[in-house]
């Protein structure tokens, strides 16, 4: 039978106990006095070497006040606020190796709980990290084991009231439990806030080993039997794997027990899968591996377990392009999971370019993006990173394709600069001139901000990856397109409604959608008027007909006035030579008067039809204003001339009374 010893892919040291390590190491490097403000790490072979190192360990905030010329270490899982206070009021050195994840996990406690949030710590109420999370509540947190005790505690006390109330969970609880919390919170209390704060690393290190334990015939899980994040592996693989056994070191192994186990497996293969907590340093992982392979006398000769300890961390770097995977997203940014040891972050100004929108309207939870490393931080364990500038790139490949093809492509003004606009395409800023953002001097640029428009690019600098476009360009093409699509089909009589663009002392100048016509002054009204603003305004949208063309020289004659609303159709057909009517004196000249018999038409009553005397001047008789009656003594309806006369209807109304 052939036995296989295989690693799983993320297994050992975890990057906030190798930074907490690392900073007690350096002090130690420079001569000083370390103590730890508890355990450093759940495992007894470290401990034991740093205590022969003269560490030391206090586990009370007295024992910390009693410090002289020591410098403190807070271990990776962090304290409460009242330690720190503590060290700076008694002037003690230290140096904070609080895990990066922790520190964000008290930031959340911290923050929700001034706001009024019930903050709710998923994960071990005796373990240390929990205990410094539920101390920047100020000691008011919730914690719960498990998702029955979060499903008890949201019906007992969430049930009928509504309260603020936000979920986290220790960094090395058992991912695929917090699924189910996270469920259940959606379920039973949907206000709840749920924000994942599982450590990457420990959610990378529970999901290969259960991947691996599923094929393995025995898990062997390296670590502090006082380790959170180990015993939480060890339970996981037992859930998988048929035998599993948790070991701190090398001299634990029970080889009897694998020989057992070895025979009584029928297969053609025995596979031992070895995994490791967070706690468990890269040393005592190979020290169990070799033992094994030494006494088995089963593992291939080309097994090399630092290289495949490495292989497990790939490297990033900056300005490297990498895949990620988005595991959470809140309202500044998101989180990704990029393959390394590290936490990614793309903030919302690395998104995108939008400030309009939010994280959540860019990317979710399990969506794989392209993105472009910016910083990397292995002190803190993150890496900074860029979707926007990964967009740009390709954004700015079609950029450059449609300069070459002078295709016309289209974007968002997201705001007015010095000398133009900017337009977003596909994550690449396009500057567009003032010259060439509108078809009209006299359009305002910010009226574009927030549209959708289209433009093409007039100018590219490959080297800077700049680009300019034009949305001028666009616009003349279409309105050239759209003039000779018009001149094709339009006829006199064809009816438009059309936007008052300007307006002349002579006339009114209409768009008929890129094809402007005018429309003359005596078309606009029946009656007469001194300037088309009596009729019409600017940005009118009014009905027109075409009266005129004038292909050649590319003019249009509009009508407005209709023919049913002549005045002069309307007198025709209700008045006649003989009525009397009653009459408006608007006008008064040497040879007579002209009054208003209706809006639009006006009829004159001569000097001498003004009285049955003789009148030598109108205005010793008739003033503007006047209402008079009069007999329509003549209707020229070809010339458009109607004669009254008040002298017919008093000689009239004198031979009546004679007659009496």
């Amino acid at each position: 039978m052939k036995t296989e010893i295989i690693v799983a892919e993320n297994a050992g040291f975890c990057f906030g106990v190798d930074r907490a390590l690392k900073i007690v190491y350096n002090i130690l490097n420079e001569g000083k006095k370390v103590v730890t403000y508890g355990e450093i790490i759940h495992n007894r072979d470290v401990t034991g070497e740093l205590a022969s190192k003269g560490v030391k360990i206090a586990e009370t905030p007295d024992e910390l006040a009693a410090l002289t010329d020591e410098t403190v270490v807070i271990r990776s899982h962090g304290v409460g606020k009242d330690i720190f206070r503590l060290l700076e009021e008694k002037k003690i050195d230290y140096r904070d190796g609080t895990c990066p994840y922790v520190r964000r996990i008290q930031k959340i406690a911290d923050e929700k709980s001034a706001a009024g949030y019930d903050v709710v710590i998923m994960g071990d109420k005796d373990h240390p990290e929990v205990r410094g999370i539920a101390a920047h509540c100020n000691n008011m947190a919730i914690i719960c084991r498990d998702e029955a005790e979060l499903s008890d505690l949201l019906e007992k006390k969430y049930k009928n009231i509504k309260k603020k109330v936000a979920i986290v969970a220790q960094t090395t609880y058992n991912i695929s439990i917090w699924d189910k919390c996270a469920k259940i919170a959606a379920s039973a209390y949907p206000d709840a806030e749920v924000i994942n704060t599982v450590c990457s690393a420990t959610a990378d290190r529970q999901q290969s080993a259960v991947r691996l334990a599923k094929s393995a015939d025995l898990m062997v899980v390296v670590g502090g039997k006082h380790s959170s994040n180990t015993v939480k592996l060890a339970e996981i693989c037992g859930k998988h794997c048929n035998a599993c056994i948790h070991i701190e070191n090398a001299d634990e192994l029970d080889f009897q027990y694998i020989e057992n186990l070895l025979k009584n497996n029928a297969g053609e293969k025995f596979i031992i899968g070895v995994t490791a907590g967070a706690s468990a340093p890269v040393h005592i992982i190979k020290e169990v591996t070799n033992q094994m392979s030494e006494k088995l006398q089963n593992m291939e000769e080309d097994f090399n377990f630092e290289e495949a300890l490495d292989a497990s961390f790939k490297k990033i770097y900056t300005g490297q392009r990498v895949k990620g995977y988005i595991t959470a997203v809140n309202d500044a940014e998101a989180i990704v999971d990029v393959g390394t040891k590290h936490t990614g972050y793309v903030s919302l100004e690395e998104l995108t370019n939008d400030p309009s929108l939010k994280p959540a309207d860019v990317v979710k939870p399990g969506d794989e993006v392209d993105l472009i490393v910016i910083k990397v931080n292995d002190a803190e364990g993150i890496v900074t990173l860029s979707k926007k500038k990964v967009d740009a790139m390709v954004g700015f490949d079609k950029i450059v394709k449609a300069k070459e093809e002078d295709a016309v492509l289209e974007g968002t003004v997201t705001g007015v600069v010095k000398g133009g606009v900017i337009v977003l395409y596909e994550g690449t800023r396009v500057f567009i001139p003032a010259s060439q953002a509108t078809a009209r001097r006299d359009d305002k640029l910010e009226e574009l901000v927030k549209t959708t428009v289209k433009f093409k690019i007039i100018e590219v600098n490959e080297q800077r990856g700049k680009a300019v476009g034009s949305i001028k360009a666009v616009l003349n093409a279409e309105r050239d397109a759209a003039k000779a699509k018009f001149w094709e089909s339009v006829q006199v009589g064809d009816v438009f409604k059309g936007e008052v663009k300007s307006l002349t002392s002579y006339g009114a100048f209409v768009d008929l959608g890129g094809i402007d016509g005018m429309v003359h002054i005596s078309e606009l009204s029946w009656n007469r008027i001194k300037h088309p603003s009596e009729v019409v305004n600017v940005g009118d949208v009014i009905e027109v007909f075409v009266k005129e063309l004038d292909k050649d020289a590319n003019r249009i004659s509009l009508g407005y006035k209709k023919t049913e609303d002549n005045p002069w159709v309307k007198f025709a057909n209700d008045y006649n030579v003989g009525d009397v009517v009653k009459a408006k004196v608007v006008s008064i000249t040497p040879f007579g008067a002209f009054a208003q018999i209706v809006p639009g038409i006006d009829g004159l009553i001569h000097i001498s039809q003004i009285a049955d005397k003789r009148v030598t001047n109108v205005k010793d008789v008739l003033s503007i204003g006047d209402e008079v009656e009069a007999k329509i003594t003549e209707i020229d309806a070809d010339k458009k001339r109607i004669s009254i006369s008040i002298r017919a209807l008093l000689e009239e109304n004198g031979a009546a009374e004679d007659a009496e």
